[in-house]
């Protein structure tokens, strides 16, 4: 009985230390998520400004919350009128640009509305397929938004 006794005096003197390197664990875990490089892609496919006013306070919201994101655009569809340089949203979009945001353009999508790249926002990226460029980016990694 006093070899029981004594064995789990022992193992309640190790307690104070088991909780000390569970707590600096958790420091770590903490710690190392804080360094995570944060990416998310959004996909927009309407021709509708209240979608491109929620794309851009998605946008922020993200910014504000995890700092530094790295934020890609895919515009597919009817969305790309947005993306033309004579758009009412293209100095919105050359801000979000400056800020590194990125566009892609799908180009399929440019070829069935008939636009070229001049008729474009300059800067942009392109994608043959945007949903294909989705798709690659999900794989990598990113984040999947469609608001």
């Amino acid at each position: 009985m006093k070899r029981i006794f004594v064995t789990l005096l022992g193992l309640f003197a190790l307690l104070p230390l088991a909780s000390a390197e569970a707590c600096a664990a958790n420091t770590n875990v903490a710690a190392s998520a804080s360094n995570v490089r944060h990416r998310v892609v959004i996909q927009l496919n309407e021709n509708d400004s209240h979608k491109w006013n929620t794309v851009f306070a998605n946008i922020n919201n993200v910014q504000e919350e995890l700092g530094k994101v790295d934020v890609a655009v895919v515009v597919i569809g009817g969305a790309l009128d947005m993306l033309k340089a004579d758009a009412l949203t293209a100095n919105r979009v050359l801000d979000a640009m400056a800020a590194g945001v990125r566009f892609v353009a799908c180009q399929n999508t440019m070829k069935a509305l008939q636009l070229s790249k001049d008729d474009m926002i300059d800067g942009i990226s392109y994608a043959r397929a945007g949903y294909v460029e989705i798709m690659r980016l999900q794989e990598e990694g990113w984040s999947y938004l469609r608001p």
